[in-house]
This record gives C-alpha cells, structure tokens and sequence, in this order.
C-alpha cells in the first residue's frame, strides 16, 4: 500500500486546508495518508474543524509557523525529517510556501527519499508580499526547490502560466495543473431559509443590498480597496442603500477600522449588536454559506491570489461577485458573464460594485452563470480523482 505524507503550512481557514482535507478522506484506500501541519497565527481563524469534522487525524510540527525564524525552521526540518524516515512514505506531498520549502528539502536529504516529491503552490509569495530583493531571494529558492520536485501542482491555467514564463520556477511539463475542490452542497441549499435568518438577525430591509468580503485582514487582501469604494458609493450616491459585512480578522483591523472610521462610513464591532450601520465586523465565522445566503454581493479586493475560495463559494451560492483582476481569479470569474473583474483602483471598483448594486437583474444573471460554472469545475470528487492520476503516474 503505497503511503502518502502530506506537510501543510498551518491549519488557519482558506482554501489549503480543504485541499488536505479532502484529499486525505476521499483518496482511493490504497493509498495510506498522514498530514503534518504547521501553527497558526494567533489572529488567524482556526480550521481545525475541517479536518475533525472528516474524522482526518493529524500532527502538528511544534516550530513551523508562518514567519521566518532560522531556529525554529531548523527544528521543524528535523522533524519533519524524522516523520520522513519513520513513516517512510512513497510520496511527499507539500502544501503552500513553508511546508514547500522545509518539507521538499527534509524529504530530499531524508535516509528514506520517497519515491516522488511534489508540491502545491496554493498562491505564491512572488506579488504583494515583499521588497524586490526578498522577492528575488525566494524566487531563488523556489528554483532550486522545484529542481528537488518530481512533479509541481499549479492550482490554475493562470498559475501554471505564471511559475513558468514569469517566475521560470520549473519547465512547462513539469507542472501540473489540478483545480481546488470543495463540498458546494451547502452553498446550493436552503439559502431561503438561510437568507430570511440571516437578514432578520441583523435587522436588514428588504431594499438594502448586502455585500460581504471575506478573509484574512492581511496586506495582501487589500481591504483597503473595499472601504475606499464604499466611500465613494456613499460621498457620490447617497440615495443608495447597501451594508457591508467584512468577515474574518486578522493583524490590520485596527488600521481598517482606522480607515472605516476617516471614510465617514458608521461601524458595528464583532462584539457589539449595534446593526444599523454601514459596515458591520463579524470575526471569523464557520456559517460561511449562512453569511453568502443573506447577502446579494460578495466582493475581494486582493493583490494577489491563487484560486479565490471565497468566490468559488459565493457562486455556488448564486451570489454577484466583485473581484479585483489578479492571479487565478480571472481562471474562476469571466467578466461581464459571471462577476466582476477590476483594477486595482476604487473609482473603478466603487462604479461596477455600484453597478451590481442597482441592477439586480444583472446580478441575477451573473449569480445564475456563476453557480453552474462552479458547481461543474470545483468539486472535491474531482480534485482526488485528478490528484490520484498524479500519483499513480509519478510511481510508475
């Protein structure tokens, strides 16, 4: 029975720990898995409860945390090393930017190579992240790394593109392109009852339109962008009723709050019931397909992003969808048909999230084609049905 060890960045919610979760419950039986994860950040949403919830057992790596410190990373090498040549695995298999890097090189310099190393870039590090010279650093690094690699999985047409012709990480045959997978169901179901829970809890009218963003309150999500559209909405066309809801927490909430509050905009905290206003906190939230039910629009503003999860979801909810046009996004929204697509700048952004705003039936229409694209394209059925044709191939 061939064994499979997969090694995750951390287990803090977004779209990698789903990969992990899915692919070690529903894999074919023949192959033996074990998953290693590294630590969360305090101010990052757990997702523990994805694994548990699919009766997934794991181990943490004491010393892998998302930041760079020489000391502990050597102590997680070593340990994961140790996993390597304990468990002996025919396969490695890595998840996101430091899981690739400590789990590629303990896999490689381990007593007991596996048969096959590879690695999934769930994003990457190379945009918006940071200066140019750090920047050149890892891409070196990623180089090198992917010459240790048997096989690399882009999570996008877009991406493959990008770690070959703009980043030159590896050649072109090298890198395999296999789409995310989610359980959709729930996103496609009861969003009646849902919605009418959801909007009477929060004390919304009939004529105000909902539009949420979700994610981590990080640099890299740009939330930045969402507050400053929404200003402009309110200073030009005051006559609009819209309340937002930014889902999820992260080390920039004071700065957002900060803008929020320089915007002239009206804010409620997570831990406050005062709803009418115009931005209301919510944390981190597990009914993320109660909070798509009750809104009308789901927006994203990132910089950068490899396959936009909360998107994915939010069309499975047939919801209109706003996303700033970087990285694998445009592989999951066509413009004008299923969403949104902008640049980075709010006067653009704040006319088309206006635009979704006054036009329900085009929102109606987008959130009909957006639904039956990511129900047909993002299931996990076929997210372990590609994965396992990966690795029956590289243990020929």
């Amino acid at each position: 029975m061939p064994k499979v060890l997969r090694v995750l960045n951390r287990l803090n919610v977004g779209g990698p720990t789903y990969n992990v979760a899915y692919l070690s419950k529903y894999i074919n039986p023949k192959y033996q898995t074990k998953v290693l994860a590294g630590i969360k950040d305090p101010h990052e949403g757990s997702s523990e409860y994805v694994l548990n919830d699919l009766d997934v057992a794991y181990e943490y790596v004491p010393d892998m945390y998302r930041s760079i410190s020489p000391l502990k990373d050597a102590k997680a090498f070593r340990h994961i090393k140790k996993v390597v040549e304990s468990y002996n695995p025919d396969i490695v298999h890595t998840h996101a930017a430091k899981a690739g890097v400590l789990g590629r090189l303990a896999a490689y310099h381990s007593g007991k190579r596996p048969k096959a190393i590879l690695h999934t870039y769930h994003g990457n590090v190379f945009d918006g992240y940071f200066s140019p010279l750090k920047t050149k650093i890892f891409l070196s690094i990623e180089r090198y790394l992917a010459g240790l690699s048997n096989a690399i999985v882009a999570i996008s047409d877009q991406q493959k593109y990008d770690l070959v012709y703009k980043y030159s990480i590896a050649a072109e045959n090298k890198i395999h392109v296999i789409k995310l997978g989610f359980d959709l169901a729930k996103f496609a179901e009861n969003n009646t009852e849902k919605r009418l829970s959801f909007r009477r809890f929060y004390n919304i009218a009939d004529n105000e339109v909902v539009i949420a963003i979700t994610g981590r309150l990080a640099p890299i999500k740009n939330h930045f962008l969402f507050i400053d559209a929404l200003k402009i909405i309110k200073e030009t066309s005051p006559e609009v009723k819209f309340k937002a809801f930014i889902v999820g927490d992260g080390e920039l909430l004071e700065p957002i709050v900060q803008r929020i509050s320089e915007s002239g905009l009206t804010f409620c905290s997570a831990n406050e019931n005062n709803f009418d206003v115009d931005v209301v906190f919510t944390s981190w939230r597990k009914d993320i397909d109660v909070i798509n039910a009750g809104s009308d629009i789901i927006a994203l503003t990132s910089l950068n992003e490899g396959t936009p999860v909360s998107i994915i979801e939010a069309m499975a909810s047939a919801k209109g969808v706003i996303c700033t046009n970087v990285g694998g996004v445009k592989d999951v929204v066509k413009d004008g048909y299923s969403g949104f697509l902008c640049k980075q700048s709010a006067v653009v952004y704040a006319a088309k999230l206006k635009e979704l705003i006054l036009n329900k039936g085009l929102r109606d229409t987008m959130a009909a084609n957006g639904k039956q694209f990511a129900l047909q394209n993002y299931s996990y059925t076929r997210l372990v049905s590609d994965t396992e044709k990966l690795y029956d191939y590289l243990l020929k």
